[in-house]
């Protein structure tokens, strides 16, 4: 008899205290004769509401019938069950019903523009329309003047969700089942964990052995900084709960204001993501410098106060205007806060293309200028270019390690933005076809998200990070410090020629006739000696030595 009645999830036991639908059937269908006859439109609605009540996931609460839909249903039949000796029950009183637009109890009311015909009307019977909680008015529809049950909002809180009116998406979200909603926290905390580990220890090296970490390459450090802190934004909800930081009581947060864990996260996550593609771009530009136009590192780190200006200000100006516009919601799936849906174009995917677009171009210009002394080297007798190949495979390998993640999740964020209103126009129209993301598409956007935090220590793997670690495990708990301190320098772009350098510091044997002895740099920025353990050195030298064959200089 309920079949159609506008809701398919039910909770048992009922009201009426039976514990199985069949229970419930066998009473029900004593009033079915009164249904047919249609002694009253609202009658077959209340009697499903009571014998098989709706039930919300996200709404834990009983949700009867209004008393305004009892009473009319009592109204429109008991006169016709007196007629044959029957009295209206007692337990179907609807003086203990809630009435319609109480905040503090909610009810389920009959839309008055539809009737429920029974089956033996013209048309084969029509559906009754779905119930409404009696929320705060306008009572919210579904396209099509069809309404929803959607989650009652606070009511300083304006939202549109598909065209509903003062509707709010649940906590938890509209299109996971509880098992994946499981998996997603344990998937986002196993990968955000992971990028935390590896950062601080990135970070930590850096902190040991500063000298170490010069430019071109000290961006990687701040880069696995900003990193860091996102997988602890991340990491929130594991210790604060998804509910307090993503909800507004059942309801998913939207336009977050004020200081609290909501707007705290979203500077994590959004800000120093956001930082974290800056400092990339810069990564790429000295690398460009060094690598393409010979700069050295003592001329590339004369400009790092405007490097420190560009990474956290271009930030700064993204978060406050998505702040000022109200883009703050809650992710439903991930349980933080960030940007906004409807913000995502602006404030999310046009920067992440800039970045990716500008970090991509310097890094191919390096890899020309790489190639363009590859050649050189390869045409002199007897050279070798084996180390020089090397580095530049490992430069590779970790263009590739953030340029892939970056483009995943940029694709990704163009896939729910495209798709974003026909799933939302599905879910509040029974009409359409259901849609929804594809799960596997979210677990990969928070993967590749955290990603490159992970494969950021990179460039520290190496014999030089282990002796850091052992003379601070020295300093702090006694012992001989052992050994003298590496050579610091140039880990990127270092190492090209014979001269100790630092990560990933290699040689060139029988191509450069003697260490040590630099050339005279071409005339750069702040008149600085290109470093002899720089690729713009090595190149330099390996031009000279072999191209124009002049003698070498006294030393600097």
């Amino acid at each position: 008899m309920c079949r159609g009645i506008g809701y398919n999830l039910t909770a048992m036991p009922n009201e009426l205290n039976h514990d199985t639908q069949e229970e419930a059937g066998m009473e029900v269908h004593q009033f079915w004769p009164l249904v047919e006859i249609k002694c009253s439109p609202d009658l077959k609605f209340f009697l499903c509401s009571m014998y098989t009540p709706i039930c919300l996931p996200e709404y834990t609460k009983p949700l009867p019938a209004c008393r305004s839909v009892c009473e009319r249903a009592r109204a429109g039949c008991a006169p016709l069950m007196q007629q044959y000796g029957f009295s209206w029950p007692e337990r179907m009183a609807c003086e203990r019903l809630p009435t319609h637009g109480d905040p503090e109890n909610l009810c389920m009311e009959q839309d008055n523009r539809t009737s429920s015909a029974g089956p033996g009307s013209g048309n084969g019977g029509s559906a009754s329309s779905a119930p409404l909680p009696a929320a705060a008015p306008p009572r919210p529809t579904r396209p099509g003047g069809i309404p929803a049950p959607p989650i009652n909002i606070a009511r300083n809180i304006i939202q549109d969700i598909a065209g509903v009116q003062n509707c709010a998406l649940p906590c938890h979200g509209a299109f996971l089942t509880p098992e994946e909603r499981g998996f997603a926290a344990v998937w986002l905390a196993l990968w955000s964990g992971l990028c935390a580990a590896s950062t601080l220890v990135t970070v930590t090296t850096f902190l040991i052995d500063t000298q170490r970490f010069k430019y071109p390459e000290r961006p990687i450090v701040f880069l696995s900084a900003c990193y860091f802190v996102v997988s602890v934004g991340y990491l929130s909800r594991s210790v604060f709960g998804h509910e307090e930081i993503a909800c507004d009581g059942p309801a998913l947060k939207s336009g977050a204001q004020g200081p609290g864990a909501c707007v705290t996260v979203f500077l994590m996550i959004y800000f120093f993501g956001m930082a974290s593609s800056v400092w990339w771009v810069i990564l790429a530009f000295t690398w460009f410098l060094a690598a393409g136009l010979k700069w050295g590192n003592e001329a590339i780190a004369s400009y790092s106060q405007y490097f420190h200006l560009a990474a956290w200000l271009a930030p700064t100006v993204q978060t406050v205007s998505a702040y000022v516009a109200g883009g703050v919601a809650g992710d439903p799936v991930a349980g933080v806060c960030t940007v906004a849906p409807d913000g995502i174009r602006s404030f999310i995917l046009v920067p992440l293309f800039v970045y990716l677009l500008l970090g991509t171009s310097f890094l191919l210009a390096g890899f020309v200028s790489l190639f363009r002394i590859r050649s050189v080297i390869k045409r002199q007798p007897g050279a070798k270019a084996d180390k020089l190949e090397k580095l530049m495979i490992r430069i590779g390998v970790f263009s590739v390690l953030y340029t892939l993640p970056a483009g995943v999740v940029l694709a990704c964020h163009m896939y729910e933005t495209a798709l974003r209103h026909e799933w939302l126009a599905s879910l509040a129209c029974p009409c359409l076809t259901r849609s929804r993301p594809l799960y596997s598409v979210l677990m990969l956007k928070y993967f590749m998200a955290l990603a490159v935090g992970i494969t950021s220590g990179v460039w520290i793997w190496s014999g030089k990070t282990v002796d850091s670690w052992k003379r601070l495990w020295r300093r702090l708990f006694g012992g001989n410090g052992g050994g003298g301190h590496g050579g610091g320098g140039g880990g990127m772009v270092a190492g090209v020629t014979g001269v100790s350098g630092g990560i990933g510091s290699t040689s060139i044997k029988g191509v450069v006739g003697r260490v040590g002895v630099p050339y005279p740099p071409a005339p750069g920025p702040g008149s600085a000696l290109l470093p002899p353990g720089s690729v713009a050195s090595a190149s330099q030298h390996h031009l000279h030595h072999h191209v124009l064959k002049q003698p070498p200089l006294s030393h600097v």
